[in-house]
């Protein structure tokens, strides 16, 4: 029989935060593939774990996944440790569990620390629903994409960042979404861990002349609804009622249907668009 793949989660900062199971998984299992073998000995040596580790990150996922495949198929049993967190969350860990699966190898997660989750419910903004990005493409073309298609979105978002790129990634969300409420969560259960809740344009002037240190979790409020309707009412002023009507009835659409499509798009009743058609004809 073939081995398990065990994905352990491991801590973002504080060492008390592992679980029992992952330490007892981490002894117990044949080998431990690590994203950083030098970060992770400190955790192995710090809770007197001696199981053998190998090295699996993102510059080798592929040669060293079919390696790690290889020797879970002979009935080696591995645990996935990345250098903080839970494995495949914004990490190599995704593409070792899809080669898992494609050899029909047994894959468990064992639950524990994400940055994501506890920046949310450290945030103070909405967490019945939420978008994660994760870190934004270092590719400018496709970073700005992907900013511009958060424009409307209007489920919380949570960014990863790194220090040395927060003051430049704060400015270009503010030019695309707008002064939005945000929380900057730093050092993460770690002893100078900070949650600064405030807006776009207030954490740029803050950060302005100050040096940023620790990874950052960017989380930030969604739009809101009537936001988004008011916009789309908008862009309908600068065209005739006559004109707005048109543009549904050469898609073919009967006059009552063009009327409440006009309605909807102009934020009023369809009554409204009748009395209105009447006055101009």
């Amino acid at each position: 029989m073939s081995g398990k793949l065990y994905l352990c989660a491991t801590p973002i900062g504080n060492l008390d935060d592992i679980t029992f199971r992952v330490i007892n998984t981490l002894k117990e299992v044949d080998l431990i593939a690590a994203e950083d073998t030098r970060h992770s000995i400190k955790l192995l040596n710090h809770f007197d774990i001696k199981t053998p580790m190998t090295s699996y990150h993102e510059f080798n996922k592929y040669d060293k996944g079919k390696y790690l495949v290889e020797q879970l198929l002979e009935g080696i049993n591995i645990a996935l440790i990345t250098d903080a967190g839970t494995p495949g969350i914004s990490d190599p860990g995704e593409e070792l569990v899809k080669m898992a699966y494609e050899n029909g190898i047994l894959v468990t997660s064992l639950p524990g620390p994400a940055a994501c989750i506890t920046a949310l419910t450290l945030s103070g903004l909405s967490t019945r629903r939420f978008v994660f990005e994760a870190f934004l493409p270092s590719d400018n073309k496709e970073k700005q994409n992907v900013i511009d298609s958060l424009k409307n979105e209007t489920r919380t978002i949570i960014i990863y960042e790194a220090p040395h790129r927060l003051k430049k990634t704060l400015d270009e969300l503010a030019k695309a979404l707008g002064n939005r409420k945000i929380t900057i969560c730093r050092e993460l259960t770690k002893k100078y861990e900070t949650a600064f809740q405030t807006t776009f344009n207030d954490a740029i002037e803050f950060y302005r002349s100050k040096e940023v240190k620790g990874e950052c979790v960017l989380v930030i409020e969604g739009k809101a609804h009537k936001e988004i309707e008011e916009e789309q009412q908008a862009k309908w002023k600068d065209i005739s009622l006559l004109e707005h009507m048109e543009i549904y009835q050469k898609k073919g659409m009967a006059k009552k249907e063009a009327m409440k499509a006009v309605a909807t798009d102009r934020g009023v009743t369809k009554r409204d668009i009748y009395q209105q058609l009447l006055e101009l004809e």
